[in-house]
């Protein structure tokens, strides 16, 4: 699999998924106002990578510039978060690098690199026993047979640095053979199913069929799926979710065929001061990425287009959250969700 984040001789870089998978780019970022452009222009993108790669700016920034103080170490830090509002891994992981230089700016660049790596190597542990915690429930309800998947969006390695979340408990599972099928939803506008997540499956020799976001209701009353798995941008306490757009809809149609539907992120995409999804901040998008594909006007010149890139998916429609203190359950509340995450 290639590695979407390197750092490298001081440099990150970072495979521009914009380009994927026609063409395997890297581009390198060498200060924090390029680090913003990557996350705020899509090269780079999935929730968790996009905290590492803030990380990583932080890193260059403070390189860059020595003799920074805490008040603009704090200010690079708030510059960054604007990038993208929804995910909030994002100020989560800044968050975590402004908290060490107020412990101690002595030795803070190093420190902070060993952190950003640490963090990586982490995920990867973590997002392993989400993987497994999954297998688990699922064994419970369907045995031993091999299972027909769904998927929204890309929630794997491309997203997440190490190993995937959604898609990091598919890829464990085709490892264990328990995999007959994966179905992966286009999403538009960006077509990060169609480009990013077929591609990881093209890699890992995972069977798979591509399919648009309308066919939802037809593949689940069908009975083409026994479990779906997407990631998060943002939990909140009560377990609303914020997700890639067409996450709530198919969540619905899951709900109402009898489709388990699970929810896979770190707790490090929990928010814990937000009650309920109605407090998360959705993010709207240039019109142009619905106007136009490659690079070519699709739409009338006349028309305008609503571009959000995320919805809220009701905890009431969630099967499971899994994260790596364990599962919660449906029915998910605040207590539910409150006594997993805070073991």
């Amino acid at each position: 699999m290639i590695k979407p984040l390197i750092w490298e001789n001081d440099i990150l870089k970072l495979i521009d998924q914009r380009k994927l998978p026609l063409s395997e780019e890297y581009v390198d970022i060498t200060n924090l106002e390029e680090c913003f452009d990557s996350i705020k222009d899509m090269i780079v993108r999935g929730a968790p990578l996009i905290g590492f790669t803030a990380l990583w700016g932080m890193v260059l920034d403070i390189k860059n510039n020595p003799n920074y103080g805490i008040d603009e170490i704090t200010k690079s830090a708030d510059y960054l978060k604007t990038a993208r509002p929804t995910a909030v891994n994002l100020a989560y992981e800044v968050d975590r690098a402004v908290d060490l230089a107020k412990d101690s700016l002595d030795t803070y660049e190093q420190r902070l690199r060993i952190f950003a790596q640490d963090q990586m190597d982490l995920l990867y542990e973590n997002n392993l026993t989400m993987a497994k915690i999954a297998q688990k429930d699922l064994e419970s309800r369907f045995g031993d047979k091999k299972l027909r998947l769904m998927t929204l969006c890309n929630t794997g390695a491309l997203a997440c640095g190490p190993m995937g979340t959604a898609l990091g408990v598919i890829s464990h599972l085709a490892s264990q053979g328990k995999v007959e099928m994966v179905y992966a939803s286009e999403t538009r506008p960006y077509l990060q199913g169609g480009r990013l997540t077929a591609y990881e499956l093209c890699k890992e020799n995972i069977p798979h069929k591509i399919t648009v976001e309308g066919a939802f209701s037809y593949i689940l009353e069908n009975k083409l799926v026994d479990a779906i798995f997407i990631g998060a941008d943002r939990i909140v306490r009560n377990g609303d979710t914020a997700n890639k757009i067409g996450s709530s809809t198919l969540a619905i149609v899951a709900k109402y065929y009898g489709v388990p539907f699970y929810v896979v992120a770190p707790t490090s995409s929990f928010d814990l001061d937000s009650r309920t999804g109605d407090e998360i901040e959705i993010e709207l998008r240039p019109e142009e990425e619905i106007l136009s594909a490659l690079d070519s006007r699709i739409a009338p010149k006349e028309s305008k287009a609503l571009n959000p890139s995320f919805d809220v998916t009701r905890a009431r429609n969630i099967a499971g959250i899994i994260c790596e203190k364990g599962l919660i359950q449906d029915p998910i509340s605040t207590e539910s969700l409150l006594k997993v995450v805070e073991s």
